[in-house]
Parts: C-alpha cells; structure tokens; sequence
C-alpha cells in the first residue's frame, strides 16, 4: 500500500552540493507523498515514487512526467536506473521485480522469478556494466522473517544468494568499479536495532564493517568516484529504517572519516536507493516536513 502524507506534512526534494554544503529545495508536494531519488546518468532527471507510481522530474526544466508501468501493481521505493539511463528497474507490490524501458519501445518485462509467496524482492543496486542487480530477499518460514542478500541477472536468470542468516541484511549496492557491494546489516551486534554498514565482495567473501557508532546506520549509497558513500543515520536504538523520524544524511570517506550533511524529518523514502548525480558532487534526498497553517516548518 502506498504511504501518503499526514495533515500539514509536505514532500520536499532537495539536493546538497557535498563541497559547499549548498542545499537546495528542487520540488515540493503537499498532495503526493514521494519518495527515494535516483538521478539519471546524464545528469539532467531524478526518479522517484509517489502513490505507487513512477515520476522522472527534469531539474532544469521543473517539468514533471510520469513514466508508464504498464498497469504494473503499486510499486515501492526500491528501484535504480541502467547505467545507459535506458530502464528503471523497480520493486512492486506483488513482491517483484520488473525492466521498464523509460524510452517506451520495449514492453515491461519481469526480471524476478517465482519463489512462492513467501519470498520477497526488495531491489537496491545494480553493477556499473548493467548486467546484474543486487536486491535483498526477503523471506517467511515458520512465522520468522529473514532478509538476506541475493544478486540475479538484469536480464532474468537464476537468483544467487549471496548472504545466509539470521541477521537483517539489507540495501545492496555495486562499488563505482563493481569490485564491492555494500549493505547494512545488524551482525555487528546481538542487540535489535543496531544496524552498521559493511561491505564484501560480491561473492561473500572479505567482509568488513564500515560504522561502528551508536547510531542506527542504513542504505549506503557508494558515490560514482569510489571515494566516499552516503547514508542515513537513525536514532540509537530504532528497529529498523521507519518514517517520520529525525535522522542524518551523512557521508563516510574512504579513510573512515564521517560528517553530517544534513538533519532530516524523514527516514523511509528519504534516501532508500543510489542518489548521487553522476560526477558525484551532489546528493539528493527527500525531506517530509510538517508545516502549519503560518507555513512555519516544524520538524
């Protein structure tokens, strides 16, 4: 079910420049709660969900569009762009995932397969030759809920698991070289809601953890010069990635340095999938402000 936006809550994108710290407000809705940008390769689009739909906003322009699903069921905040900006790849309801050729000349194609309806795709990252996709999996056995990492052709194909147990994996993504994956994960500690980022090569193998703050660290988005990677850091002690929260879009350099680039009412559909605009000098991310009646933000 898509989520939708409480009495005087507005959906603001914005994009920081991560040198000059410059933070922009590029579109706002008090009507559509969206979510989740991915900026197009060349630089001149964001995309982005909202009511279970895809939009593709076009910066210099502020032109709004659309894109079409094909009737696809609602899709979700998962979802990334091929390196050539020819498909967006997105995660629907129905637990799939599907190729949408944003040029409109292919049909709609699903790139998942059929695990039964205890198995669940959660897409976040694809390679930078565009050839395979880095989801989570989600699945239920026994009445327990597991999330692992799992990666599966771009063009359809057997599913490798990647990650096997019990702690919530999450958020994959491809290194700029695709020599890497990076995920969050709550290995690091045997106490719920203690999620770190880590990182290990797309076999499994050479794991290491990036973060090891009292913070609740998700989705680490590797910027396209492999220098550095961003992320959103929640509250000590918050179960899971949920809305509505204050959180920190934050930037961790190769060298282990770690700054704040920005306080966010926000958390789900702030910054779920890859961001950065190709150059990697800015970042975008969604914001849900409560305003009131006098237009004063309240956070």
């Amino acid at each position: 079910m898509p989520r939708s936006l409480r009495p005087f809550q507005i959906s603001q994108l914005r994009v920081i420049d991560i040198t000059s710290g410059v933070d922009t407000m590029v579109y706002q809705s008090d009507s559509m709660l969206f979510e989740a940008p991915n900026w197009t390769p060349d630089g001149t689009a964001l995309v982005f969900n909202g009511d279970g739909r895809l939009f593709q906003f076009d910066v210099e322009l502020q032109h709004l569009a659309e894109v079409d699903l094909e009737n696809l069921d609602p899709i979700n905040n998962d979802h990334v762009i091929s390196p050539d900006g020819r498909y967006a790849f997105v995660s629907s309801d129905d637990g799939h995932i599907y190729r949408i050729d944003l040029e409109g000349s292919e049909s709609r194609f699903r790139v998942s397969n059929d695990h039964g309806p205890n198995f669940r795709y959660y897409l976040h990252g694809i390679s930078p030759d565009g050839k395979t996709l880095a989801y989570t999996g989600m699945t239920i056995s026994g009445g327990e809920l597991q999330t692992n990492v799992y990666l599966i052709p771009a063009n359809g194909g057997p599913d490798t698991q990647i990650t096997n147990d019990v702690y919530p994996d999450d958020g994959p993504e491809f290194s700029h070289d695709g020599e890497w994956l990076y995920f969050n994960s709550e290995r690091g500690s045997d106490v719920p809601g203690a999620a770190q980022l880590f990182v290990m090569r797309p076999d499994g193998s050479e794991l290491q953890q990036l973060t090891f703050d009292e913070r609740v660290n998700w989705f680490p988005h590797p910027d396209p010069t492999g220098r550095r990677l961003s992320y959103v850091s929640f509250p000590p002690g918050t179960l899971g990635h949920p809305a509505d929260t204050e959180v920190i879009v934050r930037l961790r350099e190769n060298d282990g340095t770690v700054r704040d680039l920005a306080t966010v009412f926000g958390g789900q559909g702030t910054m779920n999938v890859a961001s950065w605009n190709p150059d990697g000098t800015q970042l975008a991310y969604v914001a849900y402000p409560i305003v009131n009646d006098t237009s004063e933000v309240l956070s």
